[in-house]
């Protein structure tokens, strides 16, 4: 095998097929990146839950595969002098690998002992830009569950709908959907959960553009097609919560907050918060505002956040992490807090209907003052 290609190109390739390489295997062929030269360059990483495959332009003057090692090979290509790379495999797989006057010499594995990555076949294909998958991705992730007493939690659900796509994660303390509107009618009804592992590393090749990404649907996996990159992760099997039933609809409550301003608050409130000194904040809202107080035993903290509407002086107490990831993610810059009573969930939604999300975090119990 034999291929030369710019070296920046590698190093692009490399460090998105390398992220599932499996760190220790038993298999050691899975601790290395698989190289296909036929037309182009294909990298390949692969740790039996997570597959990402790149490609590449490189000039093949004689086809072959073999599998490197990932972190050697990464680094040497990393620290080689800008222009183009030349790596050339012989029979006995001896590597060699040149760039300007630098050369190195490393040992490579036979590419029939890495196991074929799974196949989706035509499968059921949807389109969406770039950034609105990013944006739902990085909208819905921090709420997906890591007890593994419930894997079906550990995953992002999402529904394919005819004019809108749903992403939604649930750890049974809060709840976060985002939905994008198509503006052309999507061809299938779907409905599966992506492992959060997975759509992590989908989050990190997406881009801010309004390129589009793919998805194709299998019986078992789904791929993502994103540039150059192609991902493929296996589907998390098992009765995801019915979230329409649990979110609460129509309360007698509902205010409005700058997303801001009440993310500041929460957040200094929080300061004497930590995992060590777990405590609720505790919430009243009144008329035009909203009082945010919490005791821990280091300390004390109380601050105020302009509202619009009345809370009747509803108390309620919540985890002061849970309302500021939330509060993170919102896109727009005010929020309708919609509330029941003091022992009813807090749901945020959108003041503009050109926003279409949800956020629903579940109260703390907190004693009288």
């Amino acid at each position: 095998m034999r291929f030369t290609c710019e070296k920046n190109m590698l190093v692009a390739g490399l460090n998105i097929a390398s992220r599932t390489v499996a760190q220790k295997s038993t298999m050691s062929v899975l601790e290395g990146v698989l190289c296909q030269a036929k037309d182009g360059l294909e990298l390949t990483g692969y740790n039996m839950e997570t597959g990402i495959t790149y490609q590449i332009d490189a000039d093949v003057t004689e086809p072959g595969e073999c599998i490197l090692p990932a972190k050697l090979f990464g680094d040497i290509i990393r620290r080689l002098p800008e222009g183009p790379v030349t790596v050339v495999v012989d029979e006995s797989y001896k590597t060699s690998i040149r760039a300007g006057f630098a050369s190195f010499t490393i040992s490579a594995e036979n590419a029939e002992d890495y196991p074929e990555l799974p196949d989706v076949g035509t499968g059921r294909k949807v389109t969406i830009p770039q950034q609105k998958l990013k944006e739902m991705i990085g909208g819905t992730i921090f709420a997906v569950s890591e007890n593994q007493g419930r894997p079906i939690h550990t995953g992002v659900k999402f529904e394919v709908e005819e004019d809108r796509i749903s992403a939604i994660a649930v750890d049974g303390f809060r709840l976060a959907r985002r939905t994008y509107h198509t503006p052309q009618t999507n061809m299938w009804k779907l409905a599966f959960v992506v492992p959060a592992a997975g759509l992590k590393e989908v989050e990190k090749i997406l881009t801010d553009s309004e390129d589009d990404v793919s998805f194709i649907l299998g019986p078992k996996h789904i791929l993502f097609q994103i540039g150059s990159a192609t991902l493929i992760c296996r589907l998390l099997e098992g009765d995801f919560l019915d979230w329409r039933r649990v979110v609460p609809t129509d309360c007698p409550v509902k205010l409005c907050a700058h997303v801001s301003d009440l993310a500041s608050s929460i957040e200094r409130v929080g300061l004497i918060v930590s995992e060590k000194y777990k405590s609720p904040v505790r919430c009243v809202f009144s008329d035009q505002v909203l009082l945010l107080k919490t005791n821990t035993t280091i300390g004390a903290a109380e601050d105020r956040c302009a509202i619009a509407g009345d809370g009747k002086d509803l108390e309620i107490g919540f985890n002061v992490r849970y309302l500021a990831d939330a509060l993170k993610v919102i896109p727009s810059e005010e929020v309708v807090l919609e509330l029941t009573n003091g022992l009813s969930p807090i749901v945020l939604t959108p003041a503009e209907d050109k926003y279409d999300f949800s956020y629903m975090v579940l109260p703390v119990r907190i004693r009288n003052s």
